[in-house]
């Protein structure tokens, strides 16, 4: 038999009023609670993953406080478990303390002294398993999701989509904006196809010279033009049997945009200053932040080639559209890169988690990675919330200010956590929380967050 999850705090003491005493103080706090007179076998009744916390008195007949902590620190070593002592024992609470304990409290104690300390200890909690349940996430992914991270309904439908198309011969057309994994995608899609074993080649056209485009695309004969000595492979025919990726399509000229077409067309390239025709078996994939379509109705891209590549569009979402995809991507970016410099993994704290959800990722996938890479190594994390158009953002830091605020910040950021996990009912963000739904008033009204944010339909003018 397992202990539900719904129960918030098991509270062990084999004293009959002691525990009925704190029992009810737990309880009309708004917390579930499950109390016991003997701590033997609870172990093996908590899971893993147990979303509550532990109280427990030190000094008990059978299995003492400090056994209980060795054997629940034996399956969780992140368990928060809190000791209660008497007077004498206060040297025995210390060797808790650096055994793992999260707290103790020595009798007598005020009431509000305990749940003070249980709520902190129940975000620490869900803290703990929210970054755990990243780590899971990240290590639980087949082939095409290691490399596309995410959970958000867009990121499922771009790998569906990946998927139906990898093993086709449909040439593909990315749409995405900058730094969005535009060649991620491309790769994927070869990756997974009958020409995995072809070469892969990517060139970004916007970085070409108009001068030497068509030479580096399509290739050239000797005496093709002034400086031609002798014969150069384009990328088209050095991609045959393989995946060409032509990113930033949109900057190619119309004259070269003419010979791709005829190119996507017909399978045959020629090259500059040649007259053969050269077959190819090839897949094209482009890549474009722009809106081609838009493009081509002012005149600067071919419209029959926009056609001719829209056949099979797969469009990119920008981080900002990808919720919390951003925490996932970004403990994946930072353990590989402590992985990578030898260092130990850090954890994001909520101010850090809420900083995350909240910025804009102008740079998309490639901005966050960076950012990542910075707090691998223990860098000052700072965000730049400036739009990509350049227009008005603000800098946001992830650096610590004095204790008072860091709670504060703490505070709201977890009731804003979990006014976005969709309650049903204030009653539901109140108990989720630990606190009385007056108090949850108050509180919101404190911090300027409103329980419209919930998605439910109460409002806290409705919490009397």
């Amino acid at each position: 038999m397992t202990i539900d999850n719904r129960i918030q705090v098991v509270l062990i003491d084999d004293d009959p009023h002691l525990r009925q005493a704190l029992s009810q103080t737990l309880d009309l706090a708004g917390l579930k609670i499950l109390p016991l007179a003997e701590a033997k076998g609870l172990a093996a009744q908590l899971e893993r993953d147990w979303p509550g916390v532990v109280v427990s008195d030190i000094r008990m007949p059978g299995m003492d406080g400090l056994e209980l902590l060795t054997e629940l620190h034996a399956q969780d070593p992140e368990l928060p478990v809190l000791l209660i002592t008497g007077h004498g024992d206060v040297p025995l609470a210390v060797q808790a303390m650096r055994a793992g304990a999260y707290d103790f409290l020595e009798k007598p104690f005020a009431s509000d002294a305990l749940l003070d300390s249980v709520r902190r200890a129940l975000a620490l909690r869900r803290l703990v398993l929210d970054n755990r349940s990243l780590r899971l996430a990240l290590s639980d992914r087949n082939e095409l999701s290691a490399r596309l991270v995410g959970h958000s309904p867009s990121m499922l439908r771009l790998r569906e989509q990946i998927g139906a198309l990898a093993a086709t011969r449909a040439d593909v057309l990315i749409l995405g904006e900058t730094g969005a994994g535009k060649e991620v995608v491309a790769r994927a899609l070869h990756d997974l196809s009958g020409r995995r074993n072809g070469p892969f080649v990517a060139i970004n056209a916007g970085a070409l010279a108009e001068s030497v485009v068509e030479s580096e695309l399509f290739g050239h004969e000797p005496g093709a033009f002034t400086g031609a000595q002798k014969r150069r492979i384009g990328k088209f025919e050095f991609a045959n049997g393989g995946t060409l990726f032509l990113d930033e399509i949109e900057s190619m000229s119309l004259d070269v945009q003419v010979k791709l077409l005829r190119l996507l067309q017909e399978r045959v390239v020629e090259r500059l200053g040649g007259n053969q025709l050269i077959p190819l078996d090839i897949r094209i994939i482009a890549a474009t932040k722009e809106d081609l379509r838009q493009a081509a109705d002012q005149g600067r891209f071919r419209a029959d080639l926009y056609y001719r590549l829209n056949v099979a569009p797969l469009r990119i979402p920008p981080l900002r559209e990808r919720g919390e995809d951003a925490l996932m991507l970004f403990q994946h970016f930072a353990d590989e890169a402590s992985a990578r410099h030898g260092l130990p993994p850090h954890e994001l704290q909520p101010g850090q988690r809420a900083l995350l959800l909240r910025h804009t990722w102008p740079g998309n996938v490639r901005e966050l990675q960076n950012a990542a890479e910075r707090f691998a190594l223990g860098l000052e994390l700072a965000l730049d919330n400036s739009t990509p158009e350049g227009g008005a953002g603000n800098s946001v830091e992830m650096v610590s200010g004095g204790l008072s605020e860091q709670v504060e910040n703490f505070e709201k950021t977890l009731i804003a956590a979990e006014l976005a996990r969709s309650h049903s009912s204030v009653r539901s963000v109140a108990e989720a929380l630990g606190i009385p739904r007056k108090t949850l008033h108050d509180k919101l009204r404190k911090h300027g967050l409103s329980f419209s944010d919930s998605g439910a339909s109460a409002h806290p003018d409705d919490l009397d």
